[in-house]
């Protein structure tokens, strides 16, 4: 038999052709890094053994997260596997492929570990036609009976667009607008389809035809994200790829390698939040060598549409967001070191060596791997807090580790890094409906009695159960804003600079001249160009500055209910913004006496001071960049950010275990395991989970050198400093405070 074969091994492979492929191994196996770290835990690792290459697909969907460190150290095992087999020619080639990635050596070293690679770099720029598309003539005044909502003008744009493509992906941020989306495509095609019959019927009886003898398919248009079961999933793709269906509404569940046949057209709702995310997606279309890629992209309010003009430049540019690395998460280590043991006696030297061969980990030391190992063998009293019992022994004597009975099935069952994030419902307490949802974040750090804003109407919490909460209407009465956004992808500091900077030129031109570079180079449409310029001309007029990347401006202005607000406004992303604003609120507790609910977004920070009597001092702002760090290590610790990420890292690092793979624990008894857990390990300092989260927070949530420079910036008066206070929302800030209403 000469032909190959290939199998397919996920997550969503039945028992059965598991157990095939042992018995007859693929020449081929395509497989997730989840199902490569389950093999290489099992009886599975036997048919991995004579692998002779290993292709890393799209790599770049995983380097810059830990599901990208937890593949490094699998790699390496799998490595380790080949090398202790007879026949050995030598170690696994390793091939690394992406489309969207920067910087190529730092990939290199990814995909390589400690070993030489080369690098290929075919350079081929896709060729892409791309606009940005505004359906109105003005974003702040929507069409008559729209409720003030965008959307009843963006479904038809959509909807026209897609008839007149043979088959269309749109890409949306979230999976409950993925459906929503799909939902109100379906019925407006068919209302179209019914007025057209109307309109050309000659008599009033054709008007009655019934919607199922019309030869036209209703639905047009099938939701596709990853909360549907995998048989849908499947089921949808194929719609696609036969034709059957001409538009698909996917989250990020369809962004990869997944060959999607034909694809003419993607059309993209929001800002894809960055460059290479925004290629990935219009690449979708026109997937061939040389075919070209042809995307529109639908901004829902006017912040979001300065981004996408900006990202569409960058895009044609392909200038893409350098990729960072997370360095050494520990939590991952935890994982892969029980797994290691569960099979095998290593000597600990060995161990730190194998660890260290993957690139996220070549900076270790020995004292940090020993700490990891000091956990998993019991060091901390599990009389507190019974999942630190021991799962692995550390005989120091001999210098080895090895698992305990159970450890090899802990590990298969809490495989992977994806966390189990959680949405709560929001419901009236007199039984009646659905007032819409909370991240989990916001519910950890909530109590009974407290006012909180979702929409725009302010509630009351009367209680909170273990998976949705209570609440009553509080009109009138100031609301707390909800704390952290779980999925949301912060802007990239570069993107920011390049956000500003493009700001600061459309402004230096004259109208005529911005309209066309705002068409010409950044792909806008009239009436989208018109409606930024309207936006940025506006900002100008309100505040005297526009923020940019030379300029931060502070606002000062009495909200409808007469509390102060004070909203700093700079193109510089979330990453920046989160530290900046948690350190902010420190300074307004400690200066003026005052508790301070700060949000902040890509576009800035609005803190609410409702009980200051005088508008506060602009200087609160400018923190000393010496002191910046250590003001935001001592409040993350207490932070909603902290307590979720902790929960998160623990369950990682196999602290918080389910019981069976196909069962997850609930929401609410990882959280109450994760409070005591954190009780006990606040009490040793070098405790892994606690340093990993300090870590995960400072590191890949924030972005503190970026804040650091900004900061020395504004003391330098390299940056200018724009004090006003008005008399309400500048567009900006309006904008700021509608991003967050709009997110609940």
């Amino acid at each position: 038999q000469s032909e190959l074969t290939v199998a397919v091994r996920t997550g969503d492979t039945p028992q059965k052709e598991r157990q095939r492929m042992l018995r007859h191994p693929p020449d081929i196996l395509i497989t997730t890094p989840e199902s490569l770290f389950l093999m290489l835990t099992s009886q599975a690792r036997e048919i991995l053994r004579g692998v002779e290459t290993l292709i890393l697909d799209e790599v770049h969907a995983v380097a810059g997260t830990k599901r990208g460190a937890h593949l490094a150290l699998s790699v390496e095992r799998l490595d380790r596997l080949v090398m202790s087999g007879d026949a050995v020619p030598g170690p696994v080639q390793r091939i690394g492929l992406s489309a969207t990635q920067r910087p190529l050596e730092e990939i290199g070293r990814f995909v390589s570990g400690a070993r030489e690679i080369e690098l290929v770099d075919a350079g081929r720029a896709k060729e892409l036609d791309l606009e940005i598309v505004v359906p109105l003539d003005d974003m702040t005044v929507p069409e008559e009976g729209s409720y003030n909502s965008v959307w009843p003008s963006i479904y038809p744009e959509i909807l026209k667009l897609v008839s007149e493509h043979r088959s269309t992906i749109v890409f949306v941020n979230n999976r409950r607008l993925a459906e929503r989306l799909a939902l109100r495509l379906n019925e407006l095609h068919w209302e179209n389809g019914r007025g057209g019959e109307a309109a050309t019927a000659s008599n009033a009886a054709s008007q009655a035809t019934p919607r199922e003898d019309r030869d036209e398919p209703v639905e047009i248009a099938r939701a596709h994200h990853g909360s549907l079961a995998r048989e849908q999933r499947l089921e949808v793709e194929e719609l696609l790829k036969k034709g059957e269906i001409p538009c698909l509404v996917a989250t990020s569940s369809l962004e990869l390698g997944i060959d999607m046949g034909a694809v003419d057209l993607v059309i993209q709702v929001e800002s894809p939040k960055s460059v290479a995310r925004g290629l990935q997606r219009i690449g979708r279309a026109g997937h061939e060598l040389g075919a070209v890629s042809k995307g529109r992209i639908f901004p829902k309010f006017r912040a979001d549409l300065l981004e996408a003009a900006v990202v569409a430049k960058q895009m044609r540019e392909g200038a893409i967001e350098e990729t960072v690395i997370p360095r050494n998460p520990l939590d991952v280590l935890a994982q892969q070191i029980v797994a290691i043991c569960a099979d095998e006696e290593i000597e600990v030297g060995e161990l730190h060596q194998l660890v260290r061969r993957a690139y996220p980990f070549a900076e270790l030391s020995r004292v940090q791997l020993e700490n990891v190992l000091d956990m998993l063998a019991g060091r901390y009293p599990s009389d507190e807090f019974a999942e630190l019992r021991p799962r692995i022994v550390w005989d120091r004597t001999a210098g080895v580790v090895r698992g305990r009975q159970g450890a090899r099935r802990l590990a298969v069952t809490n495989a992977g890094t994806i966390p189990d994030r959680g949405l709560f419902g929001v419901h009236l307490v007199d039984g009646g409906g659905r007032v819409g949802e909370l991240d989990e974040e916001m519910v950890y750090e909530a109590r009974a009695g407290q006012t909180f804003l979702l929409g725009a109407s302010t509630w009351r919490i009367e209680e909170i159960t273990r998976d949705r909460v209570l609440v009553s209407p509080a009109p009138g009465v100031p609301g707390a804003v909800p704390f952290w956004r779980g999925e949301g992808v912060g802007r990239p500091y570069e993107l920011g600079e390049a956000v500003g900077a493009v700001t600061r030129a459309v402004l230096a031109l004259s109208q005529a001249k911005a309209l066309e570079t705002l068409r010409q180079e950044h792909a806008l449409d009239e009436r989208a160009a018109n409606n930024l310029l309207g936006f940025l001309r506006e900002q100008e007029a309100a505040t005297r500055a526009v923020p940019s990347d030379r300029t931060v401006v502070v606002e000062r202005f009495r909200d409808e209910i007469g509390d102060w607000r004070l909203c700093i406004l700079t193109p510089f992303g979330a990453r920046v913004h989160a530290p900046w604003a948690l350190a902010l609120a420190a300074r307004v507790r400690e200066s003026l006496g005052l508790d301070a609910n700060a949000i902040w977004s890509d576009d800035g920070i609005a803190i609410h001071l409702p009980d200051a009597d005088a508008a506060p001092p602009s200087d609160l702002v400018l923190i000393d960049p010496e002191e910046i760090e250590d003001l935001v290590v001592n409040e993350v610790g207490d932070s909603a950010l902290f307590g979720a990420r902790f929960r998160e890292n623990a369950a990682r690092a196999l602290l918080i275990p389910r019981r069976r793979p196909d069962q997850r624990t609930p929401l609410w008894q990882q959280r109450l395991k994760a409070q005591s857990l954190l009780q006990v390990a606040r009490k040793y300092p070098a405790f892994p989970v606690i340093l990993e989260t300090y870590r995960e927070c400072l590191q890949d949530v924030f972005d503190l050198p970026s804040l650091k420079r900004l900061l020395q910036g504004l003391r330098s008066r390299q940056l200018d400093l724009v004090d006003v206070e008005t008399l309400s929302a500048s567009p900006y800030s309006a904008s700021l405070l509608f991003d967050y209403v709009a997110t609940y």
